[in-house]
């Protein structure tokens, strides 16, 4: 990994820049725009400390000035090494909220942060990956006491807390912002979708038409990587472990197979299913020289890294996040933003307008965390129905949308069972 980007963050410049950026952000989230308008006025959440482990990026500065505005003493760190965006970093330094991040850097920095976070002694927890509710209950559960609740922004973050929760290692009430409808549905589907795709044409100016794409994993984040390639010309081919998925994607239209017999087809290979070396060395053996290899997953372990890297005689940077890896039968292979979420690696993460819901439901769950404390189970539960249907509902409004209500003669309708045909 290339050494971290120093910046100052006393720089004017970059702090301005920073500014400015997310206030074009803030333009797009109107939602949270209002949950912070209300916050200033009522602070649900004064004197309440949170430490934050997000993508530092200007959605995220955006959600952090709304808890800050709502009472909070709010403490960030990166959720991954390369997706901070270092000049939204330091304008949320000028705005009173710490952070500690730096776009590139090595991993033992990367849990240092997490750690100096952690020295904020948080009520509250926002985490994206669970690497901070990982770190407090393995390294500092000393802290844990003071510990009201949390929220969980990922899948693979609510893979491991609910297999955390199973193993019986919980130890305080976790609501899980990924499960929300408002989030999925849109976040993961059309923010990851379009992301994914600015994220490799950024990387490596490729022509998408004609290519023919894999996508490992037809989830929501996989649904819509593939909506994008195929409206941009791709064929689209999806590899699945789940029967049902694979199906789906069959009355999608795209091609369904085995992933050995994919990596031979592929030009572009996507990642997208929160495992473990999806792609292997037997699918690296047998790919097309050329081919490019990108990961949309969390953690960069979906392509299997230190295979490649044996498979290699030697190894270039070739463009900024593109490595070249020359393996010993003379193939090319590409590598993309070092495996990792080549969104925020190589792009700038997910448009602002998705984002707006997500950091809504964010928001609204702490607070809620807050006026409930005490009376949760330690356990990873879902978002409220309420907050997800009002997150939706100030959405419409926002873009001036008007839906229907049902009258009390269907409302009576749908709650009998003696009302037939």
């Amino acid at each position: 990994m290339p050494s971290p980007k120093q910046y100052d963050i006393r720089d004017p410049s970059l702090a301005e820049a920073g500014r400015l950026r997310i206030e074009w952000a803030s333009r797009e989230m109107p939602v949270v725009k209002l949950i912070r308008e209300r916050f200033a006025a009522e602070k649900p959440l004064k004197g309440i400390r949170i430490s934050a482990c997000l993508h530092i990026t200007t959605e995220t500065a955006n959600l952090a000035l709304t808890l800050k505005e709502g009472g909070a003493n709010i403490i960030l760190c990166a959720s991954n090494p390369l997706s901070t965006q270092d000049d939204a970093a330091a304008a949320l330094v000028e705005y009173g909220i710490p952070v500690n991040a730096i776009k590139g850097e090595d991993e033992e920095t990367y849990y240092k942060h997490i750690d100096t976070a952690l020295d904020n002694k948080p009520q509250l927890t926002v985490d994206d990956g669970a690497d901070l509710v990982t770190t407090l209950h393995t390294q500092r559960s000393d802290l844990i006491s003071d510990v009201i609740g949390g929220t969980e922004e990922t899948t693979t973050g609510v893979i491991r807390l609910r297999s955390l929760e199973r193993a019986g290692g919980l130890r305080y009430p976790i609501i899980a912002v990924n499960d929300a409808q408002t989030k999925y549905l849109f976040d993961n589907r059309y923010g990851t979708g379009q992301s994914t795709i600015d994220g490799i044409t950024r990387a490596t100016n490729i022509l998408w038409a004609g290519k023919k794409v894999v996508i490992c994993g037809y989830g929501w984040c996989g649904h819509g990587i593939a909506l994008r390639a195929k409206g941009l010309g791709s064929q689209v081919i999806v590899t699945e472990v789940e029967p049902v998925r694979a199906l789906e994607a069959v009355m999608d239209s795209y091609q369904v197979m085995p992933l050995i017999e994919a990596a031979r087809l592929g030009d572009i290979f996507i990642t997208t299913t929160g495992d473990k070396n999806v792609i292997d060395s037997a699918h690296l053996k047998v790919m097309k020289n050329g081919a490019i290899l990108a990961n949309s997953g969390h953690f960069n372990v979906e392509i299997n890294i230190p295979a490649l890297e044996s498979l290699a005689h030697s190894k270039r940077r070739i463009r900024p996040f593109v490595d070249e890896y020359i393996l010993n039968d003379g193939r090319h292979l590409y590598l993309l933003g070092e495996g990792r979420l080549v969104n925020l690696a190589a792009a700038e993460g997910h448009p602002a307008s998705v984002m707006d819901m997500s950091f809504a439901n964010q928001a609204l769950c702490l607070e809620y965390m807050v006026k409930n404390r005490g009376s949760l189970e330690t356990k990873v539960y879902p978002v409220p129905e309420e907050i997800d249907k009002q997150v939706a509902r100030l959405k419409l409004n926002s873009m001036g949308i008007d839906i229907d209500s049902l009258t009390p003669e269907q409302k009576k309708y749908l709650t009998s069972w003696k009302e037939g045909t």
